[in-house]
């Protein structure tokens, strides 16, 4: 029998996506009273890790989601989505491992008993070293809560071939692809660069031109140019001057804090992150409830319009002071106005194409993967009719490549096509009779005639849609009390979601803290028990020693005279043998 609920919260917080877990974590650690409801039986929604089995059972009940949206509110109550974070178009397809035979000892069968060896993201996200989730992660000491490791590569593709890309000193003056007259002028761009914002008065020259142009203007080799603008800066031809020098010295800062890269990564998928925040919440306090039907909203009407109420769940209604919705449980046409909205040109979460491919070889080659590939990162320019270009995440085991751009069409495999080509394929490339011959080549031979071409043995397409507070020209009036999250961006970290859970955190409690730092285990006094001192610790908490002197004094005073009455005793007894 299911267990109720406690009736009353200060908030109630509906699905567990990056936002909305990060704001739960944040009420729970100043002791507000939290509760977490997620319809999913899993945590994370659109930010959540699944292996290779549960992952393909998400993407094909994406295909045949039929579910109508409700976008009407009868007698003051909102029922809500009972799939709000479905995927849309999702398609998958294997090699034709039957007809043409294994790949490398790879085949579908292998694949599919490997399943638990790696986690899928829905939304992979690398964390800049210097970024604003990994400095929210370390002042909260949520961070004692998940695994990272570095990045090991940033790759490009430049003239047809993919290519490392130096980004630290070292890699710049190791590297043989760039003669010494390049990398004087590299070394002198990106020093420039790293000063960005302490030359004020050279900044008003930054204003209305681009970063290539900034970049042409330093009279860098076409090569260079693009290493910077794609792959360290991550942009395009059209990002702007003052943001691409600023995404530079991001690089740069973030560089050599863990390893020589920029960036890390969690051990077990993006999926970690929100959870290590719910895991904050719930040591505070927080109760959270997963495959949790939540059959709607109740709102109240007064002067001012509709007011949230409470929430309903099964048998009960729920109260709480406010209530945090995240992407998918409300259509888009229930609060929204008829007239246009005034920030038409903001930046949309969602609208994402993604790819998730599994392959023979790493991209590039074994030969500019060493050690299996390990975690590399590769930015493509726009294609065609494209605003944005395209990010490639690879991961080690097995060669699991995600790809991620905005979509363009309903058709995500259509979308990514011209990025999908530029590094893979789908056919096995047979061996040359050059490479046939190796057996009396040179090692250099050897490695010009391996097998650089990665084929794709497995491949899912969908899309992540857009939310209700990030629909193209929704003009959003919400009841008071409620407040609606976004989903995940097209960005390479998580900036864009931790700014927007900040201030939600801070509309609803203006006068508090956002997330202090939470003490460590042993830092914990449960109840009113009282900390017990060390007996070794001759330290007092201003660390100075501890002055006994006095004590001391007293005990000898004491113990002198004591043995003096001693001998007084004595020789009055004496005296008195002697008188007799």
């Amino acid at each position: 029998m299911e267990e109720d609920l406690p009736t009353e919260f200060d908030l109630i917080v509906i699905g567990t996506g990056l936002t909305e877990s990060i704001i739960a974590a944040a009420a729970s650690r100043i002791g507000k009273t939290v509760l977490h409801l997620d319809t999913n039986d899993y945590y994370g929604g659109y930010w959540a890790s699944f292996n290779l089995e549960a992952f393909r059972k998400y993407v094909n009940s994406g295909t045949n989601n039929n579910s109508t949206a409700i976008e009407v509110i009868n007698n003051n109550f909102l029922p809500l989505h009972t799939q709000p974070t479905i995927v849309r178009n999702g398609k998958e397809q294997w090699y034709n491992f039957i007809e043409k035979g294994d790949v490398d000892s790879w085949n579908r069968e292998k694949i599919e008993q490997d399943y638990r060896k790696f986690n899928i993201d829905l939304v992979p996200k690398l964390l800049y070293a210097r970024g604003s989730m990994v400095e929210l992660l370390i002042s909260s000491n949520i961070c004692r809560y998940a695994e990272f490791r570095a990045l090991d590569r940033v790759a490009t593709v430049w003239e047809g071939r993919i290519t490392t890309v130096p980004c630290s000193r070292s890699d710049v003056f190791t590297n043989k692809e760039v003669n010494v007259i390049e990398k004087r002028l590299l070394m002198k761009f990106l020093q420039s660069c790293a000063t960005y914002e302490e030359v004020l008065e050279a900044n008003e020259e930054l204003d209305g031109k681009t970063f290539l142009e900034h970049l042409q203007s330093h009279k860098l080799t076409p090569n260079l140019i693009h290493y910077v603008l794609c792959a360290i800066a991550m942009g395009n031809a059209h990002t702007p001057c003052r943001e691409g020098i600023a995404a530079v010295k991001k690089f740069l800062m973030s560089l050599g804090h863990y390893g020589n890269s920029p960036f890390l990564f969690p051990v077990y998928g993006c999926g970690e992150i929100p959870q290590c925040f719910c895991r904050l919440c719930a040591v505070f306090g927080g109760i959270y409830c997963l495959n949790k039907a939540v059959e709607g909203i109740h709102f109240e009407a007064d002067n001012e319009g509709l007011k949230y109420q409470s929430v309903k769940c099964g048998k009960q209604n729920i109260t709480s002071k406010d209530l945090v919705v995240g992407q998918g449980y409300i259509s888009q046409s229930v609060f929204k106005n008829s007239s246009p909205t005034a920030c038409g040109t903001q930046v949309l979460c969602g609208n994402l194409a993604r790819a998730v491919i599994l392959t023979n070889v790493p991209f590039g080659g074994v030969s500019q993967n060493p050690g299996g590939g390990g975690v590399a990162i590769m930015k493509l320019p726009p294609a065609e009719n494209h605003q944005e270009g395209a990010t490639i995440l690879q991961m080690s085991h097995p060669n699991l490549i995600h790809i991620t751009t905005l979509a363009v069409s309903e058709n995500p495999e259509e979308d990514l096509k011209p990025y999908v080509t530029q590094i893979l394929s789908k056919d096995y490339p047979q061996l040359s009779e050059m490479a046939k011959k190796n057996d009396s080549s040179s090692d250099t031979e050897c490695v010009l005639n391996e097998n650089t071409t990665s084929t794709i043995l497995y491949e899912a397409y969908f899309n992540i849609p857009s939310c209700l507070v990030c629909a193209e020209n929704a003009n959003v009036s919400l009841p008071a009390g409620l407040r609606l999250v976004c989903g995940p961006y097209h960005e390479l970290d998580n900036d864009q979601s931790i700014e927007q859970a900040k201030k939600i955190f801070h509309e609803i409690y203006p006068d508090e803290e956002f997330l202090p730092r939470a003490p460590d285990p042993e830092e914990i006094i449960i109840g009113e028990e009282e900390p017990v001192p060390d007996p070794t610790d001759i330290l007092q908490d201003s660390n100075e020693p501890v002055d006994n002197a006095s004590e001391c004094r007293e005990l000898e005073s004491e113990s002198s005279v004591a043995h003096e009455a001693k001998e007084d005793t004595i020789d009055k007894a004496e005296e008195c043998i002697e008188n007799k």
